[in-house]
């Protein structure tokens, strides 16, 4: 066991050496690992990155959170069975909450009304082009969203169809331009309303659609500024997360009793929930994961084929001095570690310049574009550095072996 640790530290001092002899060659080699581990940290960056956006923009939607609408999220085959769909109004959710209310132990808590319709909102001659949600007071039950001025609009505000306002974060900077909105008057689709609250910065869904370019104001107001042609949706909490299935069924139950459809018919209506867009997302994160590790792989396997060209270049020269040794009692293993841990060593080091790299470039991205989702783990961290190991191993191992098992007598003969 001694005999080892001495063969191991031996082999390192040598290797080491040598790579201080070969400064340039060796900076040479390393780069073909030092591009392979920074594809495979971006690569892993973005992966984590596209995942972590992804849950975001999920959780955005609410885990606790069914949508009773026309339409399903996924891809339909009967286009025409859905367009004749009759629209979601907004009494469904009163009559689902009376439902909700006569059920004993009911896996649902509150249904809302939400209807959403895109217009300019202005201020004086600022103007932004905004989603405007129209809803009732009991929308701050089914939102974890927080506002950094002002409340939401209550019940009576919202059955009376008070001209008021919740303003997205966005929309708040582009009309008041740092100034705050509270109390000030702004135009909703060319009707006046007072600004009653600020929305806190929420980011975007899958950077498609941005939830601080939102304005809320009452069902009412919007029935009478914009019209309800298009129906609402209608959004329910439930109570546990945990048997989302269960609250599902007894939603779809509830709806069609509502919606006075009889047994046996198709259901005229959709309930949404984020996992169809996590079904349709999975996918695409797989097919984005394996064509990172196929381009990862690929310059890795480059970077590999440099440190052994340049490993066979080092047994070559150093046939003499292997001859020298072996003829001194050096064994085939001490020949083999010495040649393996010089590629492994300079794996290492391009493995560790490509870890500063990707780290200096992730911080750049993040100064430069705050919004975007970027996720260097410490993971990437210990699976770069077995990464950098493994290449060094693979791509050592042949001219270590052809080094160990040279004939000290034909060696020393070298020229």
């Amino acid at each position: 066991m001694r005999r080892l640790i001495y063969e191991f530290t031996e082999s390192f001092r040598i290797a080491f050496a040598q790579i201080r002899a070969n400064k340039l060659r060796s900076v040479l080699t390393a780069l073909g690992v030092i591009i392979g581990i920074v594809a495979v940290t971006l690569m892993g960056t973005a992966i984590g990155g596209i995942d972590k956006g992804f849950s975001n923009s999920l959780a955005m939607l609410g885990e606790d959170i069914l949508y009773v609408q026309k339409w399903p999220w996924g891809g339909v085959e009967d286009w025409w069975n859905y367009q004749n769909r009759p629209r979601i109004t907004a009494d469904i959710a009163e009559k689902l909450n009376q439902v909700i209310e006569n059920t004993p132990n009911s896996t649902l808590e509150i249904a809302v009304p939400v209807a959403m319709r895109g217009s300019p909102v202005k201020n004086g001659e600022y103007k932004v082009n905004s989603v405007i949600l129209g809803t009732t007071g009991e929308y701050s039950r089914i939102s974890s969203v927080d506002l950094t001025e002002g409340r939401f609009f209550n019940e009576t505000e919202a059955n009376s169809g008070r001209p008021v306002a919740i303003l997205g974060a966005d929309v708040a900077e582009a009309l008041f331009q740092g100034r705050s909105p509270l109390d000030q008057s702004v135009q909703v689709s060319g009707h006046p309303v007072t600004v009653i609250g600020v929305l806190a910065k929420q980011g975007s869904f899958l950077g498609l659609f941005s939830f601080d370019n939102q304005v809320f104001i009452p069902l009412e107001a919007f029935k009478k500024y914009l019209g309800l042609r298009r129906g609402v949706d209608v959004r329910v909490k439930v109570k546990d997360k945990n048997h989302l299935e269960e609250a599902r069924d007894e939603l779809e139950g509830a709806t069609r009793r509502v919606r006075g459809q009889l047994p046996g018919e198709r259901d005229n209506f959709s309930i949404n929930e984020q996992q169809a867009f996590k079904a349709v997302l999975d996918p695409v994160k797989q097919g984005i994961a394996l064509a990172g590790l196929f381009i990862t792989g690929l310059s890795l396997f480059v970077g590999a084929i440099g440190i052994m060209n340049i490993t066979f270049v080092s047994v070559k020269e150093r046939t003499k001095e292997i001859g020298t040794r072996k003829a001194l009692g050096a064994r085939r293993r001490t020949i083999l570690l010495q040649f393996l841990i010089e590629a492994v060593s300079i794996c290492l080091i391009g493995g560790v310049a490509g870890l500063l790299l990707t780290y200096g470039a992730c911080l750049g991205l993040q100064a430069a574009m705050p919004s975007l989702p970027i996720d260097f783990s410490i993971n990437l961290v210990f699976v770069s550095m077995l990464v950098s190991v493994v290449t060094g191993i693979l791509s050592g191992f042949a001219p270590a072996w052809g080094a160990a098992r040279l004939d000290p007598v034909v060696a020393l003969r070298y020229e």
